[in-house]
């Protein structure tokens, strides 16, 4: 059994390092390129099902992988527990050095550990958002039925998604967020999971911008 697991194309939202969470963006241009290359890079895998955030930037994002990839047929479910984490208020603002409009020390503590974020107001914390992802990742696991998945999500519920299966589980960042269209690929037999490729890119490692902290 293997599990694709991708972070979203980039959006305007991205681009401008201002806060998404729940809120629905759909990719600009340059994610769906992103995403186009990504999924010429995967033709010859056959994905089995794909497993999508219902919010529209990874759905897009899966779409557009599955149809380069030559698997346009697959249909796309969604599961809710793979949303990105819920910002609450701050949702929607900018958070860049020197032009953020939310309180910069919270935010530094959300990029330096999020552990110990206490959350946005009205948001979510790295709790809420591991428990929700490794339930979702624990139940897909334990069908173990050989078949090759796609998961559509975002850098967030990503990195709390494999936090368990990280060497270093307190660096809850893994020293970067997730490029856009990055692949984290798993292995899974017998109840037993491993990542076998992490934060695989497919385009140009130039274009990878940080947009939230640089």
């Amino acid at each position: 059994m293997h599990i694709y697991i991708v972070r979203h194309g980039e959006t305007s939202a991205n681009a401008e390092g201002s806060l998404q969470g729940w809120s629905d963006f759909e990719l600009n241009d340059n994610g769906r390129e992103l995403a186009e290359v990504t999924g010429k890079a995967l033709q010859g895998i056959h994905f089995d099902a794909c497993i999508s955030s219902p919010l529209v930037r990874a759905k897009e994002t899966a779409r557009i992988i599955l149809k380069a990839s030559g698997n346009g047929e697959t249909g796309i479910s969604c599961d809710n527990r793979i949303k990105e984490i819920h910002m609450g208020e701050w949702e929607g603002k900018k958070v860049r050095p020197g032009e953020s409009e939310v309180d910069e020390d919270l935010m530094k503590i959300f990029f330096d550990d999020p552990f110990r974020f206490p959350g946005a107001p009205g948001g979510e914390t790295a709790s809420d958002v591991c428990r929700r992802t490794q339930e979702f990742l624990r139940e897909l696991v334990e069908r173990d039925d050989g078949r090759t998945y796609l998961v559509a999500t975002h850098g967030f519920a990503l990195r709390a998604m494999l936090n368990p299966l990280y060497e270093d589980s307190s660096d809850f960042w893994q020293g970067h967020l997730p490029p856009n269209c990055s692949l984290s690929i798993l292995s899974a037999e017998g109840g037993n999971v491993r990542i076998i490729e992490r934060d695989r890119i497919f385009y140009d490692p130039s274009a990878v911008v940080d947009h939230y902290t640089e």
